[in-house]
Protein backbone atom coordinates (compact mmCIF):
# COMPACT_ATOMS: atom_id res chain seq x y z
CA UNK A 1 0.00 0.00 0.00
CA UNK A 2 1.49 3.49 -0.79
CA UNK A 3 2.25 5.43 2.19
CA UNK A 4 0.38 9.00 2.31
CA UNK A 5 1.49 12.15 4.28
CA UNK A 6 0.22 15.57 4.62
CA UNK A 7 1.99 18.41 4.89
CA UNK A 8 0.32 21.60 5.59
CA UNK A 9 1.34 25.00 4.22
CA UNK A 10 -0.35 28.32 3.65
CA UNK A 11 -4.26 27.57 2.67
CA UNK A 12 -5.83 31.47 3.10
CA UNK A 13 -4.70 31.27 -0.79
CA UNK A 14 -8.15 28.65 -1.54
CA UNK A 15 -9.96 31.84 -0.90
CA UNK A 16 -9.44 33.54 -4.40
CA UNK A 17 -11.02 30.93 -6.32
CA UNK A 18 -13.03 32.46 -8.79
CA UNK A 19 -13.33 29.83 -11.93
CA UNK A 20 -15.76 26.97 -11.99
CA UNK A 21 -13.81 24.08 -10.57
CA UNK A 22 -14.56 21.52 -13.89
CA UNK A 23 -12.08 23.94 -15.86
CA UNK A 24 -8.67 22.11 -16.13
CA UNK A 25 -5.15 22.67 -17.27
CA UNK A 26 -4.76 22.10 -20.80
CA UNK A 27 -0.85 20.97 -21.90
CA UNK A 28 -1.01 23.33 -24.62
CA UNK A 29 -2.56 27.10 -24.65
CA UNK A 30 -5.82 26.96 -23.44
CA UNK A 31 -7.82 29.70 -24.89
CA UNK A 32 -4.56 31.80 -26.00
CA UNK A 33 -3.48 31.97 -29.75
CA UNK A 34 -0.06 31.56 -30.26
CA UNK A 35 1.72 34.56 -31.95
CA UNK A 36 4.75 34.86 -33.70
CA UNK A 37 7.83 35.98 -31.88
CA UNK A 38 8.37 39.25 -33.60
CA UNK A 39 4.34 40.06 -33.04
CA UNK A 40 4.59 43.41 -30.50
CA UNK A 41 0.90 44.64 -30.31
CA UNK A 42 -2.23 42.34 -31.31
CA UNK A 43 -4.81 44.05 -33.50
CA UNK A 44 -7.88 42.97 -30.75
CA UNK A 45 -6.46 45.67 -27.78
CA UNK A 46 -8.21 43.55 -25.22
CA UNK A 47 -5.49 41.08 -26.09
CA UNK A 48 -1.91 40.97 -25.28
CA UNK A 49 1.24 39.40 -25.75
CA UNK A 50 2.08 36.83 -23.38
CA UNK A 51 5.56 35.67 -22.78
CA UNK A 52 5.96 31.72 -22.46
CA UNK A 53 9.09 29.95 -20.66
CA UNK A 54 9.34 26.35 -20.19
CA UNK A 55 10.50 25.53 -16.84
CA UNK A 56 12.60 22.81 -15.24
CA UNK A 57 13.58 21.76 -19.02
CA UNK A 58 16.18 18.30 -19.65
CA UNK A 59 19.62 19.28 -20.79
CA UNK A 60 18.15 19.33 -24.27
CA UNK A 61 15.89 21.78 -23.75
CA UNK A 62 12.92 18.81 -23.70
CA UNK A 63 9.97 18.93 -21.30
CA UNK A 64 9.48 21.26 -18.72
CA UNK A 65 6.55 23.15 -17.06
CA UNK A 66 4.72 25.99 -19.49
CA UNK A 67 4.98 29.38 -17.44
CA UNK A 68 3.04 32.50 -18.54
CA UNK A 69 4.72 36.03 -18.18
CA UNK A 70 3.21 39.40 -18.25
CA UNK A 71 4.64 42.84 -17.04
CA UNK A 72 2.05 44.52 -14.85
CA UNK A 73 2.14 47.49 -16.56
CA UNK A 74 1.18 45.66 -19.37
CA UNK A 75 -1.61 44.14 -17.81
CA UNK A 76 -4.14 46.90 -17.19
CA UNK A 77 -6.98 47.24 -15.94
CA UNK A 78 -7.45 43.19 -17.03
CA UNK A 79 -8.61 40.44 -14.29
CA UNK A 80 -4.72 38.92 -13.47
CA UNK A 81 -6.53 35.90 -12.32
CA UNK A 82 -9.28 35.85 -15.47
CA UNK A 83 -5.82 35.73 -18.07
CA UNK A 84 -4.46 32.69 -16.18
CA UNK A 85 -7.71 31.25 -16.62
CA UNK A 86 -7.87 32.13 -20.34
CA UNK A 87 -4.23 31.05 -20.61
CA UNK A 88 -4.68 27.56 -18.87
CA UNK A 89 -1.05 27.00 -17.66
CA UNK A 90 -0.59 25.70 -14.30
CA UNK A 91 0.75 28.75 -13.03
CA UNK A 92 0.53 32.39 -14.77
CA UNK A 93 2.33 35.29 -13.50
CA UNK A 94 2.48 38.71 -12.95
CA UNK A 95 5.48 40.72 -12.72
CA UNK A 96 6.67 44.00 -11.77
CA UNK A 97 9.26 46.71 -12.83
CA UNK A 98 12.59 45.63 -11.35
CA UNK A 99 14.04 48.21 -9.10
CA UNK A 100 17.58 47.84 -7.19
CA UNK A 101 17.61 44.15 -8.06
CA UNK A 102 14.39 43.46 -6.90
CA UNK A 103 10.72 42.58 -8.47
CA UNK A 104 7.68 42.18 -7.38
CA UNK A 105 5.72 39.14 -8.46
CA UNK A 106 1.99 37.62 -8.61
CA UNK A 107 1.59 34.06 -9.51
CA UNK A 108 -2.02 32.69 -10.11
CA UNK A 109 -3.56 28.88 -11.60
CA UNK A 110 -6.09 28.74 -13.92
CA UNK A 111 -7.97 29.18 -10.30
CA UNK A 112 -6.32 30.86 -7.13
CA UNK A 113 -3.39 32.92 -6.97
CA UNK A 114 -0.73 31.77 -4.59
CA UNK A 115 1.79 32.78 -1.83
CA UNK A 116 4.53 30.92 -3.94
CA UNK A 117 5.54 28.52 -6.14
CA UNK A 118 8.54 27.04 -7.80
CA UNK A 119 8.27 27.07 -11.21
CA UNK A 120 7.07 30.17 -11.90
CA UNK A 121 9.82 32.22 -9.67
CA UNK A 122 12.63 30.48 -11.39
CA UNK A 123 11.06 31.14 -14.71
CA UNK A 124 10.06 34.62 -14.08
CA UNK A 125 13.86 35.29 -12.48
CA UNK A 126 15.23 33.52 -15.79
CA UNK A 127 12.71 35.77 -18.28
CA UNK A 128 13.98 38.74 -16.25
CA UNK A 129 17.84 38.16 -16.93
CA UNK A 130 17.31 36.87 -20.21
CA UNK A 131 15.52 40.57 -20.91
CA UNK A 132 18.90 42.22 -19.81
CA UNK A 133 16.93 43.18 -15.82
CA UNK A 134 18.19 40.33 -13.81
CA UNK A 135 17.18 40.35 -9.75
CA UNK A 136 18.45 38.68 -6.78
CA UNK A 137 15.40 38.79 -5.01
CA UNK A 138 11.78 38.08 -5.66
CA UNK A 139 8.68 39.70 -3.18
CA UNK A 140 6.07 36.82 -3.73
CA UNK A 141 2.95 37.15 -0.97
CA UNK A 142 5.16 34.33 1.34
CA UNK A 143 7.74 36.65 1.93
CA UNK A 144 11.52 37.53 -0.25
CA UNK A 145 12.60 34.96 -2.33
CA UNK A 146 16.25 34.60 -3.18
CA UNK A 147 17.97 34.17 -6.62
CA UNK A 148 21.27 33.12 -8.22
CA UNK A 149 22.03 31.49 -11.44
CA UNK A 150 25.05 28.93 -11.93
CA UNK A 151 25.78 26.60 -15.27
CA UNK A 152 22.89 26.98 -17.09
CA UNK A 153 20.73 26.59 -13.71
CA UNK A 154 18.43 29.13 -11.90
CA UNK A 155 17.69 28.34 -8.51
CA UNK A 156 15.49 30.38 -6.08
CA UNK A 157 15.52 29.97 -2.00
CA UNK A 158 12.64 28.98 -0.42
CA UNK A 159 10.80 27.89 3.16
CA UNK A 160 9.34 24.49 2.68
CA UNK A 161 6.25 26.07 4.78
CA UNK A 162 5.22 28.69 1.71
CA UNK A 163 4.63 25.71 -0.27
CA UNK A 164 0.30 24.73 -0.21
CA UNK A 165 -1.01 21.93 1.01
CA UNK A 166 -0.01 18.25 -0.38
CA UNK A 167 -0.29 15.14 0.12
CA UNK A 168 2.58 12.43 -0.40
CA UNK A 169 1.72 9.49 -1.98
CA UNK A 170 5.11 6.88 -1.77
CA UNK A 171 4.59 4.14 -4.03
CA UNK A 172 6.66 0.97 -4.70
CA UNK A 173 8.66 1.89 -7.84
CA UNK A 174 8.89 4.09 -11.39
CA UNK A 175 6.66 2.20 -12.86
CA UNK A 176 4.14 2.48 -10.23
CA UNK A 177 3.98 6.12 -10.82
CA UNK A 178 3.89 6.63 -14.32
CA UNK A 179 0.88 4.04 -14.23
CA UNK A 180 -1.28 6.21 -11.37
CA UNK A 181 -4.37 7.42 -12.77
CA UNK A 182 -5.15 11.03 -12.02
CA UNK A 183 -8.84 9.65 -12.14
CA UNK A 184 -7.71 8.18 -8.28
CA UNK A 185 -7.11 11.60 -7.17
CA UNK A 186 -10.03 13.74 -7.82
CA UNK A 187 -9.66 16.70 -4.91
CA UNK A 188 -7.16 18.31 -3.69
CA UNK A 189 -3.12 18.33 -4.50
CA UNK A 190 -1.38 14.88 -5.05
CA UNK A 191 2.16 14.10 -4.89
CA UNK A 192 2.68 10.63 -6.18
CA UNK A 193 6.64 9.25 -6.11
CA UNK A 194 9.07 6.96 -5.68
CA UNK A 195 12.42 5.88 -5.35
CA UNK A 196 14.86 5.52 -8.59
CA UNK A 197 18.05 5.77 -6.36
CA UNK A 198 17.79 6.37 -3.16
CA UNK A 199 21.46 6.89 -2.58
CA UNK A 200 21.69 9.19 -5.31
CA UNK A 201 18.62 10.98 -3.89
CA UNK A 202 16.75 10.05 -7.20
CA UNK A 203 13.31 10.19 -7.13
CA UNK A 204 10.14 9.94 -10.03
CA UNK A 205 7.48 11.75 -9.69
CA UNK A 206 3.94 13.12 -10.89
CA UNK A 207 1.54 16.09 -9.50
CA UNK A 208 -2.24 16.12 -9.69
CA UNK A 209 -4.02 19.42 -8.37
CA UNK A 210 -7.92 19.19 -9.59
CA UNK A 211 -7.97 21.77 -6.47
CA UNK A 212 -6.25 24.22 -8.17
CA UNK A 213 -8.05 23.79 -11.48
CA UNK A 214 -4.60 22.01 -12.99
CA UNK A 215 -5.31 18.11 -13.92
CA UNK A 216 -2.00 16.85 -13.52
CA UNK A 217 1.49 19.67 -13.40
CA UNK A 218 4.53 18.59 -15.65
CA UNK A 219 6.89 19.98 -12.63
CA UNK A 220 6.24 21.22 -9.45
CA UNK A 221 8.37 23.39 -7.29
CA UNK A 222 6.66 23.92 -4.25
CA UNK A 223 6.07 20.01 -3.77
CA UNK A 224 9.69 19.44 -4.60
CA UNK A 225 10.89 22.02 -1.87
CA UNK A 226 8.06 20.64 0.80
CA UNK A 227 9.50 16.50 0.17
CA UNK A 228 13.09 17.83 0.47
CA UNK A 229 12.54 19.24 3.84
CA UNK A 230 10.52 16.65 4.90
CA UNK A 231 13.32 13.94 4.08
CA UNK A 232 15.66 16.18 5.16
CA UNK A 233 18.29 15.27 2.18
CA UNK A 234 18.87 17.19 -1.75
CA UNK A 235 16.94 15.56 -4.35
CA UNK A 236 17.18 14.75 -8.26
CA UNK A 237 13.46 14.73 -9.58
CA UNK A 238 12.09 13.58 -13.10
CA UNK A 239 8.44 14.69 -12.88
CA UNK A 240 5.93 14.08 -15.64
CA UNK A 241 6.95 13.82 -18.84
CA UNK A 242 10.53 14.19 -17.83
CA UNK A 243 11.33 17.53 -16.51
CA UNK A 244 13.83 17.65 -14.47
CA UNK A 245 14.47 19.56 -10.68
CA UNK A 246 16.99 19.74 -8.42
CA UNK A 247 16.99 20.26 -4.47
CA UNK A 248 19.60 21.31 -2.07
CA UNK A 249 18.11 21.02 1.47
CA UNK A 250 19.89 22.99 4.34
CA UNK A 251 19.66 22.61 7.89
CA UNK A 252 18.23 25.98 8.74
CA UNK A 253 14.66 25.06 7.11
CA UNK A 254 16.02 27.01 3.73
CA UNK A 255 15.81 24.72 0.32
CA UNK A 256 17.51 25.61 -2.95
CA UNK A 257 15.54 24.88 -6.04
CA UNK A 258 16.66 24.67 -9.31
CA UNK A 259 16.46 23.80 -12.81
CA UNK A 260 17.05 24.90 -16.25
CA UNK A 261 14.57 27.34 -18.37
CA UNK A 262 13.96 27.93 -21.97
CA UNK A 263 12.35 30.43 -24.12
CA UNK A 264 9.27 29.03 -25.57
CA UNK A 265 6.50 30.96 -28.22
CA UNK A 266 4.44 33.76 -27.65
CA UNK A 267 0.86 33.48 -27.09
CA UNK A 268 -2.03 36.65 -27.96
CA UNK A 269 -4.61 36.46 -25.02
Amino acid sequence: MPRTRRVRGIRPFLARVRRDAGHRHETCCGGARPVSSNTVDAVDTDRRRIDVVRVFTDPSGRFGNPLGIVRAAQLGDRDPQELAATLGYSETVVVGEPADGTAELRIFTPMVELPFAGHPTIGTAWWLADHGTAVETLLVTAGKVQVSRADGMTWVRARPDWAPEFTFHELGDADDVVAADPAHYPAGQHYVWAWVDQERGAIRSRMFAPGLGVAEDEATGAAAVALTARLRRSLRIVQGQGSQLFTSWDSDGWVDLGGRVAAADPVQA
